[in-house]
């Protein structure tokens, strides 16, 4: 599984650029963890956008069981950081999605503008129908020049159903109307676009809570997920967009866009450790089929065994 692209093949993987420095140049001497080796193991994590709260974790992990004398070598901090790693990914290691046992499912699809939320819907579509799912794209970015036609055209490009709104009209009420006609016509799932708004713009995240609200209303049970979409090339400035959203949102996953266009992949880490919000989708590709429901534990296989 290859989760991170490189111009070359001699760029390292992730975790040769998270740890080498620390397990060579610092040397982990045959009796044991130094401290120069943790200082340089801290900072390579940080480097590679684990952030602080998980790169502090790990790091303590490891010193801990130097101080036992269980981590004595590259091997050994090796498997420290596994074990810890997957205790961090647990929490995504849940099913990919949570839909509805009968009748229609409703996922609603958000984020801040420019991280790829159109493209990711249209990509979790083509997932769901490879599933067997037949879906309806709501287009309930109705602000955005050409987002309508933009989302209209990925329905076609998949064979899904689509319902849209002349542009400037009320999101909720497009996302009303696709519930009405996606049970009309046996729909598995809809998917509701909504419109990018900045995590910081206090009114547009109150318009996104009434499109919540109507959905509840409008079907019991949904939405069954809420999705927020990230890109994994701004690291951590993924955070507080996190933080911000759940003010306002219960999510219940990440979708993580752009994958492919990073050699940092401890955003992942960060995130989990940051909120336990699972990782559910990785985008890595601009194919409509490059998404891939998240597996920890063959993404702790890329950081650990990458280039072995």
């Amino acid at each position: 599984m290859r989760l991170f692209r490189r111009d070359s093949e001699k760029q390292k993987s992730v975790w040769r650029r998270a740890v080498e420095l620390a397990l060579t140049d610092v040397r982990v001497a045959v009796s044991g963890v130094d401290a120069a080796s943790l200082e340089a193991l801290e900072e390579q994590l940080l480097a590679a956008d684990f952030g602080v709260p998980a790169t502090l974790r790990l790091v303590d992990r490891v010193e801990a069981l130097a101080r036992r004398g269980d981590v004595r070598g590259p091997d050994d901090m090796r498997a420290a950081l596994r074990s810890e790693l997957e205790r961090i990914l647990e929490p995504a290691a849940s099913p990919s999605l949570n839909l509805a046992r009968d009748g229609l499912s409703v996922i609603l699809v958000v984020g801040v503008n420019g991280v790829g939320k159109t493209t990711s819907g249209a990509k979790l579509a083509r997932w769901l129908q490879r599933q067997g799912k037949s879906v309806l794209l709501a287009a309930a970015d109705t602000f955005r020049a050409g987002a309508i036609e933009q989302l209209r055209i990925w329905a076609e490009r998949v064979g899904a159903e689509f319902v849209g709104a002349k542009p400037g009209g009320d999101p909720a009420a497009v996302a009303f109307d696709a519930i009405d006609a996606a049970a009309a016509r046996g729909t598995d799932v809809v998917i509701v676009d909504t419109g990018g708004r900045l995590h910081t713009h206090g009114s547009l995240m109150q318009e996104l809570s009434k499109v919540n609200r109507v959905i509840a209303r409008k079907l019991d049970g949904a939405p069954h997920e809420t999705l927020i979409v990230l890109d994994a090339t701004i690291g951590q400035n993924a955070v507080p967009q996190v933080r911000r959203f759940r003010q306002d949102l219960q999510l219940t996953g990440i979708v993580l866009a752009k994958i492919d266009s990073t050699a940092r992949g401890g955003i992942v880490v960060a995130l989990q450790q940051e909120f336990g919000v699972p990782l559910k989708f990785l985008g890595t590709g601009e194919d409509v089929d490059d998404l891939e429901a998240f597996d920890p534990a063959a993404f702790v296989d890329a950081l650990i065994d990458g280039d072995r």
